[in-house]
């Protein structure tokens, strides 16, 4: 079953009727961005799930250290702890971050009682480490981005999960424009991937087919003049789901 994250929450409405959708993750945006939240909305929506999911505080995620499993089952085993978890909590949030110390993620993770760090700004191995809370990484795909360059960028060991988003010039996430698809499936055969960029209710059968992601990842694609539209979210939930039935 394909795990589905909807990114740039900003309102308590969009969150709860996205988990009600079936939505497994909550991206709250911590970077610079228009789709940031102020700490009021972060409160808020924390709250609210919390309640929603009867579990109040960060949920713990269990899996091994470094060392303790092989650098090529590092991703599959961590993927396996996080997909063990959504039978007990769901859904999962998950905070934004570019641009900040590792401090700065920390202190904000703890305060949000968020459950999983992703980080967007291109962060190296020794920022990953120093962050409390497990990290997926967003690695940007260009034009000229192939399969054997994103392995290079995921080292096991560090991050827990791999995020492929469209790279920008101008955005670290949320540009709304896909990336070749191509590579994406390239990597699914060896590690779970999270897919975004440029995902919408009208095209993540397609992506969910071709890539066989462990997740997909939407924000902008489902917003209607720059706002979450709740029955977007919703088709884009059930089309991901269905596509990803048998995998």
């Amino acid at each position: 079953m394909t795990r589905v994250k909807i990114c740039g929450v900003r309102d308590v409405e969009t969150a709860v009727e996205a988990v009600k959708g079936g939505a497994d993750m909550i991206g709250l945006m911590f970077a610079e961005s228009r789709r940031k939240v102020t700490p009021q909305e972060c409160y808020d929506i924390v709250t609210a799930l919390h309640e929603l999911r009867g579990h109040a505080g960060a949920v713990e995620i269990r899996g091994p250290d470094r060392g303790e499993v092989t650098a090529k089952s590092w991703f599959g085993v961590w993927n396996d702890a996080i997909d063990d978890v959504f039978f007990r909590v769901r859904p999962l949030i998950v905070g934004v971050f570019a641009g900040m110390s590792a401090e700065e993620v920390n202190n904000v993770a703890d305060a949000a009682h968020l459950d999983l760090v992703q980080l967007s700004g291109g962060e190296n191995e020794a920022f990953i480490d120093a962050v409390e809370r497990p990290v997926i990484k967003a690695i940007h795909v260009d034009e000229t981005t192939t399969a054997f360059d994103v392995f290079d960028r995921a080292v096991a060991g560090h991050a827990r999960g791999i995020m492929l988003d469209t790279a920008s010039a101008h955005a670290q996430g949320g540009t709304g424009q896909t990336f070749d698809w191509e590579v994406a499936a390239d990597v699914s055969e060896r590690l779970p991937i999270m897919l975004a960029g440029g995902l919408s209710p009208e095209n993540v059968a397609a992506a969910v087919t071709q890539v066989r992601p462990w997740a997909v990842d939407v924000s902008s694609g489902v917003e209607t003049d720059g706002t979450k539209d709740t029955a977007k979210v919703r088709a884009f939930i059930a089309a991901a789901k269905e596509a990803g039935r048998d995998h």
